[in-house]
């Protein structure tokens, strides 16, 4: 294979990724970002935040259960879209691959990190906070990002900011992210969906209140109509 025709391959799976990302934000609209403490935790949450309507869902490996996590609910809730977070590392990235992750979230980039996710399967939606960093990603054909911290890197206005010189990039912004500025969010033009765990409060994990969170996610979606 020629270095053109390589060049053309990677620039068709890249595509191929960017429209999956597209499709997946386009039915999460809100992205819970979850962090599993306890096992018995795992499919009881997943089906509440279904139930309000929250199916494609975030699974961090800030916790050592995140891995078992995704795996459980690719095995046993094949109906949802199930991707990894906090993914620093290859190593995390391959971890994830094997678990049966289907996409994957980065809270920053190295140029390491944003090559292992041209090399993987999974789409991957690095986490940027400044221009130079989204441009690191748009030389090797990321268009879809997320902005994190979103509120602490501008909020809103950096949104905005962002649409001038990068009308290609589409952001889904998480961190500071709720019910008080979610549809401000959602009525940028480049916004493509938000992260959040607000309806994710730990004390209703604690006590095992799936009624309201199930609650909570569907007003949060309803903000939105």
């Amino acid at each position: 294979m020629t270095t053109s025709e390589q060049q053309q391959l990677a620039q068709s799976r890249m595509a191929d990724k960017i429209a999956q990302i597209d499709a997946l934000a386009a039915r999460a609209r809100i992205l819970p970002v979850i962090t599993i403490a306890r096992e018995e935790d795992i499919l009881p949450l997943a089906d509440a935040l279904a139930a309000g309507g929250l199916t494609a869902l975030e699974v961090t490996l800030r916790s050592p259960l995140g891995l078992k996590a995704i795996q459980v609910l690719r095995e046993q809730r094949p109906e949802l879209i199930v991707g990894s977070g906090t993914v620093l590392d290859r190593q995390m990235l391959a971890a994830t691959e094997a678990a049966g992750s289907q996409f994957t979230v980065t809270p920053g980039v190295t140029q390491d990190m944003l090559q292992a996710g041209v090399d993987s399967p999974l789409p991957m939606l690095p986490g940027i906070s400044s221009p130079s960093e989204l441009m690191m990603g748009y030389s090797l054909g990321y268009r879809r990002f997320k902005l994190f911290p979103a509120e602490v890197s501008g909020g809103v206005a950096a949104i905005k900011a962002f649409a001038g010189p990068f009308g290609e990039v589409r952001f889904c912004p998480t961190g500071g992210v709720g019910p008080g500025n979610i549809k401000n969010y959602m009525e940028q033009p480049n916004v493509m969906c938000v992260g959040g765990s607000w309806m994710l409060d730990s004390a209703w994990i604690k006590n095992r209140d799936w009624a309201r969170i199930q609650e909570v996610s569907a007003q949060a979606l309803a903000l939105l109509d």
